[in-house]
C-alpha cells in the first residue's frame, strides 16, 4: 500500500507516459463498498508503444510488480470512443479515426465518476442491484471495481464479448436504467467519464485465466 504514494514520483518522471492513475480495487464487480487490499491496478496512457515496452523492461515499478505479484494481467487498448473528463482532462482524446474500427470482437469499457459527498448514500444503495445484473449479464467476460479514493472517486473496468452485449446491459437491465436516470436527475456526480476500447493484446491471468484468450487477444 505504501507504494501507492512512493511510486507517484517515479511514474510522473516516466518518459512517454501521458496520463496515469494508480488504483485500488474493490471486492465486487463494480463500484461496491469494501476493498481488496491485495489487488491493485495502473491505468496508463502512452504516447507510443515503445515507451510502454521501455517501462515494462526497465522501470523499478514494473520490476517490483513482477517480483511481488501472485498473479498479474495486463491489456493494451485502442480507444473507440470517450466522453467526459478525469481530473479535468480528457485522457483518451483526440481519438484517431483508425482506432474507431469495431470488428465485432471484444470491447473494454471504463466508467469513472467523482461522487458528490452529499449523495454517497443513494449512490451506494443503487450499487447491489446493478452489480447483480452485471454478474448475470450474458457477454460480460470480466469486471472489477477500482478507485483513486475510498467511496468518492470510483470506476468500473469491464470486458465484453462485443458491443451488442454492452448495449444490452446498459439499456435492457431495469436496475441499470434506473440508476442512470437517477444519476442524471439527482446529479450524483461532480465529474464523470465513459470510454470504450478495442483490446489488442493481453498477457497474464485474471482470477486464473486470460479472459481474452479465446478471442486471440493474448497475441499483441
Amino acid at each position: 500500500m505504501r507504494y501507492m504514494a512512493a511510486d507517484r514520483p517515479v511514474l510522473a518522471g516516466t518518459a512517454g507516459l501521458l496520463f496515469w492513475r494508480l488504483l485500488g480495487s474493490g471486492r465486487g464487480a463494480s463500484m461496491s463498498l469494501g476493498a481488496d487490499l491485495r489487488r491493485w491496478a495502473l491505468l496508463a496512457v502512452w504516447d507510443r508503444e515503445r515507451a510502454l515496452e521501455d517501462f515494462l523492461e526497465s522501470s523499478p515499478v514494473a520490476a517490483r510488480w513482477r517480483g511481488r505479484a501472485e498473479e498479474s494481467w495486463q491489456v493494451r487498448l485502442a480507444p473507440l470512443a470517450s466522453r467526459g473528463r478525469w481530473g479535468g482532462v480528457e485522457p483518451f482524446g483526440p481519438i484517431e479515426e483508425i482506432s474507431r474500427r469495431n470488428t465485432g470482437g471484444p470491447v473494454a469499457v471504463l466508467t469513472r465518476a467523482s461522487i458528490r459527498p452529499s449523495l454517497l448514500v443513494p449512490f451506494y444503495r443503487s450499487v447491489p442491484q446493478v452489480e447483480r445484473l452485471l454478474r448475470e449479464q450474458d457477454g460480460c467476460l470480466a469486471s472489477v471495481g477500482v478507485g483513486e479514493w475510498p467511496l468518492a472517486r470510483q470506476a468500473t473496468f469491464s470486458l465484453w464479448r462485443d458491443s451488442r452485449a454492452v448495449r444490452d446491459f446498459a439499456y435492457r437491465g431495469q436496475a441499470h436504467r434506473e440508476a442512470i436516470g437517477r444519476t442524471r436527475a439527482e446529479g450524483w456526480y461532480s465529474e464523470e467519464l465513459f470510454a470504450r476500447f478495442v483490446p489488442y493484446g493481453s498477457e497474464g491471468t485474471w482470477d486464473g485465466i486470460d479472459p481474452l484468450a479465446r478471442y486471440g487477444g493474448h497475441r499483441p
